[in-house]
């Protein structure tokens, strides 16, 4: 039974890092009906907060990756939260000591510091000289009879300590370079390294699969898993993410917080897929997949070593992609929040009038990128006359001779019997025709009497989606067209909704 965990500090929010730590968990739990560990390791208690055990929450169920055991879930081997398993941790540690695999280290902060800094005054690196190890037994009953502070230090064992990447292939460490590190600190605190161990023992994990920045204490941990005499998990290091400068991904680079991601417009479907191609293919030239296939696809071998670079571009492709594949009741029920914020939500949009925004958003859904940019397209929509853009009525409506071949197209309009984009069109050039100007002329003054602004989707849907009142209505506005002192502008005195 697979079993593999993401176990992040609530140190921060979930950052796209740490999600496609979790995602690539998740669809390995997925892909062979595993199962997938939420673990909050907080034993950092002065920088972990439930604010921010709820922001790594809310981002995993954003991007829809549940777990079958942690938070609110439970399961077999709860508490999930490390900061509620510190006995756990301090009877392995004082295990170990007493087997003689690990031993107490009663050296102050102060004075491994100082024997560093002289090593490193004569140009040498330091590690530590096991001088605990050396003490008398006598010098060391007296220290634990007096209650003098004390650390568990590991003792790491000569040779060399070597493991199977499922990525990178066997790495090997040379013993020499590891000292013995620190396992239990001196207020009784339990090192990372301590602490996952014990936990992935107790919760059965059999793949971890994280950052390649944790390849450097794999060693450490594979020589805890011996003391320990438990079979080490395999290992799995997924390369870096950069920005689009080849350096490590950073606020300097945008947004790195996924929940951020969510109130830029984004859809979940879209990171997903994005994020899994960070460091990962399937193989062959496809690009778009839903959250199932890229379950069915999935495979650790598939992982490449190589740091993946993150591209905000390809990012907002990805959302097009996936904002295209939506239905669009389905996409009106992700911008309704958006628009009820706005004043432009009408409960009538999901009953009497399902049909009509239906095809509005089936005709402005090519156009958009991210979620926010719908909102802004299908406001002409669903107001009774548009702000109009003051650069856009300076190029297009400033000529007075264009609002009397306004007008007499808007009657040509409201005799009209059908109102449909083809006989629209036909309306306008014979209309643009006789009054001795270019039909692109009129379409572009239509546009912004029309909608308030210089670009749209194809005028002549757009023009049969409003309705003739409406249409009719904004183009005889528009002639008392006047510039407001705030710099927006509005048709004359026309009401707006």
């Amino acid at each position: 039974m697979i079993r593999v965990r993401f176990a992040p500090s609530p140190t921060g929010y979930l950052h796209v890092g740490g999600a496609r730590t979790a995602l690539f968990n998740w669809l390995y739990a997925r892909r062979h009906g595993g199962t997938f560990v939420l673990r909050i390791e907080d034993t950092d208690a002065e920088r972990s907060s439930w604010e921010m055990v709820s922001g790594i929450v809310d981002g995993l169920r954003w991007l829809g990756l549940d777990w079958d055991e942690g938070p609110d879930v439970g399961g077999p081997h709860a508490p999930y939260f490390q900061s509620q398993r510190q006995d756990t941790y301090r009877a392995q540690a004082h295990a170990l000591v007493q087997k003689g695999l690990a031993y107490y280290c009663y050296c102050t902060p102060e004075e491994i510091q100082r024997k560093r800094a002289d090593a490193e005054s004569r140009g040498e690196t330091w590690a530590y000289d096991r001088a605990c190890l050396r003490r008398p037994a006598e010098e060391m009953a007296r220290l634990a009879a007096e209650n003098v502070p004390r650390a568990i230090r590991f003792r790491v064992p000569e040779g060399q300590t070597t493991f199977t990447d499922l990525v990178r292939g066997s790495i090997s460490f040379d013993n020499t370079n590891i000292e013995d590190f620190v396992i239990l600190r001196s207020d009784g605190q339990p090192t990372y390294h301590l602490s996952v161990v014990v936990d992935d023992i107790d919760m059965e994990i059999t793949h971890v699969v994280r950052g390649d920045d944790h390849i450097s204490n794999t060693p450490k941990q594979v020589l805890l898993y011996q003391a320990f005499g438990k079979p080490q998990p395999e290992f799995a290091h997924v390369p870096l993410i950069l920005g689009p400068d080849k350096k490590r991904l950073s606020k300097r680079h945008g947004a790195t917080s996924v929940m951020e991601y969510n109130r830029l417009g984004y859809l979940p479907e879209a990171m997903v897929n994005f994020l899994a191609l960070l460091g990962w293919s399937p193989g062959g030239d496809r690009e778009v997949f839903t959250r199932d296939e890229l379950v069915s696809l999935f495979t650790l071998e598939g992982i490449s070593g190589g740091n993946a670079v993150f591209n905000p571009e390809k990012l907002d492709w990805f959302n097009q992609q996936h904002i295209g594949r939506l239905a669009p009741m389905d996409l009106l029920s992700r911008i309704k929040d958006l628009l009820r914020d706005l004043g432009l939500w009408r409960d009538s949009l999901e009953t009497a009038e399902a049909d009509w925004i239906a095809r509005v958003i089936d005709l402005l859904k090519p156009r958009v990128r991210k979620l926010d940019q719908l909102v802004d397209e299908i406001r002409p929509f669903l107001v009774e006359f548009p702000d109009i853009d003051p650069a856009a009525a300076a190029k297009h409506l400033s000529d007075p001779a264009i609002r009397p071949i306004l007008i007499r197209f808007a009657e040509r309009l409201s005799s009209l019997e059908r109102f449909d984009p083809a006989t629209i069109e036909e309306i306008l050039r014979s209309t643009a025709d006789e009054s001795g100007i270019k039909a692109a002329a009129l379409i572009h003054a239509t546009r912004v009497a029309v909608t308030g602004r210089s670009v749209s989707a194809g005028l002549f849907d757009v023009l049969a989606l409003l309705g003739k009142r409406r249409v009719v209505d904004r183009l005889r506005s528009a002639i008392s067209y006047t510039p407001r002192e705030s710099g927006s502008t509005s048709p004359g005195s026309s009401p707006k909704s």
